[in-house]
């Protein structure tokens, strides 16, 4: 099912739910429409399974490189890496499902905007966290705003998203990277 569903979960970062069509999805898919029907039941089921998948394919990464940060400060810089990782070269124009879908789907379907609002909740809360953490720890000045320079990285990496769906090169990410932490100082 993972790989059904990682096969999905790539149609939708390049094309976005609107047009991505069911024919993309079973050739992607590899199953045959009435195997797909029977294991997702419609287009929007396969989207909120992939979505999920997304969400946690890429918690779990951000997760795996917080294992090596300590401080405050360290763990903001690997939350933002773990993005900058994904925001540029093939990898960066294949998109972001969350982004897409705050301007594809969140408009027309209550349950798909909540899951995409709780999945930019999380990365925001995990900022204040660790900005919190790191105004207690002394990596980051106590001067510091966490709730607003929590709000500031979740732009920053939802733009870091952005960018790399136009082509954004990594050293072009990296300098967005390095002045979102001179901005924490």
């Amino acid at each position: 099912m993972d790989q059904v569903l990682d096969a999905a979960v790539e149609v939708f970062r390049e094309r976005g739910y609107n047009a991505t069509s069911v024919a993309d999805l079973r050739t992607a898919m590899g199953l045959t429409s009435g195997s797909l029907y029977k294991a997702f039941g419609d287009k929007r089921a396969i989207y909120m399974a992939a979505l999920d998948r997304y969400i946690d394919s890429r918690d779990e990464s951000i997760t795996r490189q917080l294992s090596k940060a300590h401080t405050g400060r360290e763990k903001v810089l690997a939350v933002l890496r773990s993005y900058a990782e994904v925001s540029h070269d093939e990898e960066g124009r294949r998109g972001c499902m969350v982004l897409s879908g705050l301007t594809d789907v969140d408009t027309f379907d209550a349950a798909v905007a909540r899951r995409l609002h709780e999945a930019l909740a999380h990365v925001e809360q995990r900022f204040h966290d660790f900005i919190s953490m790191g105004i207690r720890d002394g990596s980051l000045p106590d001067r510091l705003d966490a709730q607003a320079s929590a709000r500031y990285l979740l732009c920053v990496v939802e733009g870091l998203r952005a960018l790399g769906k136009h082509g954004a090169q990594a050293s072009e990410i990296e300098a967005v990277v390095n002045r979102a932490m001179r901005a924490l100082h």
